[in-house]
């Protein structure tokens, strides 16, 4: 069974934000990632907010089990003193140690749940880069989140993805629209396609994530767990940042990759982390 966070949603929710506030105060500049992210920006729609928890993301009454956050990596020691001097936030010494720079785990006070701290990028199966430097990256587009284009890639980024990632995607699609430049409540369909159009093996989970956003909504559908016009709205989406994706020039590094396809391993796999 999955651990949930230990204290009211709407008190995560509010202590989230103040620690992104509190950050931003100070010049440190902390973004919220994640299904967090998806639910603050799903606040001026409460079908999709009320779709995010009925389809049991995580199962039955859990919605959320950690804090996820990006910062800059030229912002780690200014981050830590933050939050274990200012804030009382415990860090664990194994994963800070052994992920060092790009990586650390903080625990709440009271052990309410845990901060896990992103340095200037995710790496996982595929990498999603936010800049070294504050001024200089993509977190400033944004507050309290990474913007709507980074959760996207975020969660296309997964080689194996699963059931929670997706449904945050269809909720985020059904709230949101494409743009092809950065504003803060749409995605912008054509950064990702210039990311995936330099990237064969990216492109590939990517593109094969989309199509499994539309199978398992249409699930949810003939379940009776979404409405026909929610289904529509989200292939619709799906299918037009396909469009973006396809349209888009691929570079030589793209060509050159794909002429070997998955005869080569092309995602990182990846080493869960013992807390």
């Amino acid at each position: 069974m999955v651990k949930g966070i230990a204290l009211p949603e709407e008190e995560f929710l509010n202590e989230c934000l103040e620690l992104v506030r509190k950050a931003q105060e100070k010049n440190i500049i902390i973004r919220i990632l994640g299904a967090l992210a998806v639910y603050i920006k799903s606040e001026n729609c409460p079908r999709c907010r009320e779709l995010h928890r009925s389809l049991g993301r995580l199962g039955e009454g859990v919605m959320f089990t950690d804090l996820d956050v990006m910062t800059y990596k030229k912002q780690r020691k200014d981050v830590k003193k933050f939050l274990e001097k200012e804030l009382g936030y415990v860090g664990d010494r194994y994963v800070n140690t052994m992920f060092g720079g790009k990586r650390n785990i903080y625990y709440h006070p009271k052990n309410y749940f845990y901060v896990d701290v992103f340095f200037s990028k995710l790496e996982f199966s595929h990498d999603v880069n936010f800049g070294e430097k504050p001024g200089k990256g993509r977190l400033e587009l944004d507050y309290p989140t990474i913007t709507l284009t980074d959760i996207v890639l975020e969660k296309l980024q997964i080689h194996e993805i699963n059931k929670k990632d997706l449904i945050d995607l269809i909720v985020l699609f059904l709230g949101h629209g494409f743009s092809e430049k950065d504003e803060k409540d749409k995605v912008n369909a054509k950064y990702i396609a210039k990311i995936l159009a330099d990237d064969w093996g990216f492109w590939y989970d990517a593109t094969n994530n989309l199509n499994k956003v539309k199978q398992i909504a249409r699930k949810f559908t003939d379940e009776g767990k979404m409405k026909e016009e929610e289904y529509n709205t989200v292939a619709k989406k799906v299918n037009e940042l396909l469009e973006y994706i396809e349209n888009e020039p691929k570079t030589k590094n793209w060509v050159k990759r794909s002429r070997t396809g998955t005869k080569k391993l092309w995602y990182r796999v990846v080493e869960e982390v013992n807390r």
